[in-house]
C-alpha cells in the first residue's frame, strides 16, 4: 500500500485531497503545519508528498530542501503562487510537479497516479537483491545479512555502476569519468583505488580476496559471482 503525506493547512482542501485519492487504497498522513510534517517524516517513509508552499509556520520550499538531503521521495507542490520564479524555485529544490490553486481534484489524482507509476518503474530499476545484499539506490539504503551498511555518495555511484553492469569489465578511465562528473579537469586515479578499497572493506567478507568487486589487472574492475541475484 502506498503511503502519502498531505501537507496543507486548509483543512477542507486537505480532507478533499484525501477523499479524492482514498479510492486507490492509499494510506494517508495529514499534516497542517511544517512541524507536523517534520514529525511524520521522521517516523515514516512515504511514497509521495503533496506539499503546500505557504504554511502557517514556514515555507514548504524549505521543508522540501530538508527532505531532499535524505530522500528522493516524489513531491508535488500546491500553491496559490503562479509566478514563474516560484515554479522554477520549486523544481530547482527537487519538486516533481507543481499545481496552482484553485485546481481540479481529478487533475491532481491523475498527476499523483502518473508520478507513482513512474516512481514504481524507477524503484524496480534501482533495487537489487544479490545473495545476502539488498541495495536500494532509490531510498539510499544498503544492507548485508540484514545489517545496514553506510555508503558515501561516491561509493554509492561506484556500486551502482558495477551492479548495473554485472559481469562486465569496466575500465578505470570509464569509472572515473562516470563517478567524478563535477566538471573537474583532473581526477587523481588513486581516488578510484581508494574508493574501491573502502567499498570492499564494507561489503566483502574478506577484502583481500574479493568475491564480488573483482580486479581485472591492467584494465579495471567488475562485479561478479552474483548467481543468486534477483531484482
Amino acid at each position: 500500500m502506498k503511503k502519502i503525506l498531505v501537507v496543507e493547512d486548509d483543512k477542507a482542501l486537505n480532507n478533499g485531497i484525501v477523499l479524492s485519492l482514498r479510492q486507490n487504497d492509499f494510506n494517508f498522513s495529514q499534516a497542517f503545519t511544517i512541524k507536523e510534517a517534520e514529525e511524520y517524516a521522521k517516523k515514516n517513509e512515504f511514497d509521495l508528498i503533496i506539499l503546500d508552499i505557504n504554511l502557517p509556520d514556514g515555507s514548504g520550499l524549505n521543508f522540501c530542501s530538508e527532505i531532499r538531503k535524505k530522500s528522493s521521495v516524489p513531491i508535488i507542490f500546491l500553491t496559490a503562487n503562479d509566478m514563474e520564479i516560484d515554479v522554477v524555485t520549486g523544481f530547482e529544490l527537487g519538486g516533481d510537479d507543481y499545481i496552482t490553486k484553485p485546481f481540479s481534484l481529478i487533475i491532481l489524482r491523475a498527476r499523483v497516479l502518473a508520478i507513482l507509476r513512474r516512481t514504481e518503474t524507477a524503484v524496480k530499476a534501482n533495487k537489487f537483491e544479490i545473495d545476502d545484499f539488498i541495495f536500494d539506490f532509490e531510498k539510499m539504503k544498503f544492507r548485508k545479512s540484514g545489517r545496514e551498511i553506510i555508503l558515501s555518495k561516491t561509493e554509492q555511484k561506484l556500486l551502482k555502476i558495477m551492479v548495473v553492469n554485472k559481469n562486465s569489465v569496466l575500465p578505470r578511465a570509464l569509472l572515473i569519468e562516470k563517478i567524478w562528473t563535477d566538471g573537474a579537469e583532473y581526477v587523481d586515479e588513486n581516488a578510484l583505488s581508494v574508493t574501491i578499497s573502502r567499498l570492499r572493506n564494507k561489503l566483502e567478507d574478506n577484502p583481500n580476496k574479493s568475491k564480488y568487486i573483482q580486479t581485472v589487472y591492467g584494465i579495471g574492475y567488475m562485479w561478479g559471482c552474483d548467481k543468486n541475484e534477483t531484482k
